[in-house]
């Protein structure tokens, strides 16, 4: 044999393989940024030819998005209510699953927030707190909840500065640019952030429960690679993940 026919049974070798690696892209709640990188490292482990490309944002804005038919394949949103509204709208290839149940806190990377509570955010020498913008990110409408229900909103609306979604609202307390915000404990509890400021868990009676879950979207409907990932999103490693990061379990994740 040639190296001719040596070369192309090689290069048809690698087209072959090429042809029958999957891909999907993922939407995902900002959230769930160090979860989700993690579980999608585990994942690739055990399947090294496949591509994973995650984007992290707003529930809503995605919501929105995927309406619009942005080209995503599955969709982790950390209000379940807009993944209920595709399966409505005829654009998911699965019912919704509950993954997690969300916290939401109070972070300072310059104050002491675990000597704080709520109201302390009235304090004069306050002046900007950041939150996700609660017209499309679901901690933002909690965090606004929160603050209702304590009493505290018209005394501490002037001070708001608004992240486009949990993540850029961290980063504005990070970064000096609002003295402490209201994010997710699953960001707070990240070592990254851990290590320049303690957290003050907020009740969870003080607003509606931040119930996540996700979808298999119509565009993704035969697509097998999604069908995988969306499975192991519900296994038992995965669970010591999202556990690990804060958070809670559902019963209907818990008990699988």
């Amino acid at each position: 044999m040639n190296f001719a026919k040596v070369l192309l049974i090689v290069i048809c070798s690698l087209l072959s393989e090429l042809a029958h690696a999957e891909k999907i892209t993922i939407a995902a709640a900002s959230d769930l940024k160090f979860a989700m990188d993690e579980i999608v490292s585990s994942f690739k482990q055990a399947n090294p030819d496949e591509q994973i490309d995650v984007a992290y944002g707003s529930s809503g804005n995605f919501n929105t998005q995927i309406q619009q038919g942005a080209p995503f394949d599955l969709f982790f949103s950390a209000d379940i209510g807009f993944p209920r509204e595709l399966v409505q709208n005829g654009l998911a290839a699965s019912a919704v699953k509950p993954y997690a149940l969300g916290r939401i806190v109070l972070w300072s990377a310059s104050l002491d927030a675990t000597k704080m509570t709520l109201s302390s955010l009235t304090d004069p020498s306050i002046t900007r707190i950041a939150i996700a913008n609660p017209k499309h990110a679901p901690y933002g409408k909690r965090a606004e909840e929160a603050l209702r229900a304590s009493g505290l909103w018209e005394a501490i609306e002037p001070k708001l500065v608004y992240g486009e979604n949990i993540v850029q609202t961290t980063q504005f307390v990070q970064t000096g640019n609002a003295q402490i915000g209201i994010i997710a404990l699953s960001l707070a509890g990240n070592p990254e952030l851990s290590q320049k400021g303690g957290y003050w868990l907020i009740p969870d009676n003080l607003h509606e429960p931040l119930e996540q879950g996700f979808i298999i979207t119509k565009r993704a409907e035969n697509n097998a690679l999604a069908r995988r990932f969306a499975d192991y999103m519900l296994s038992s490693p995965v669970r010591l993940v999202m556990s690990k990061y804060g958070f809670v379990l559902p019963s209907e994740v818990a008990g699988k």
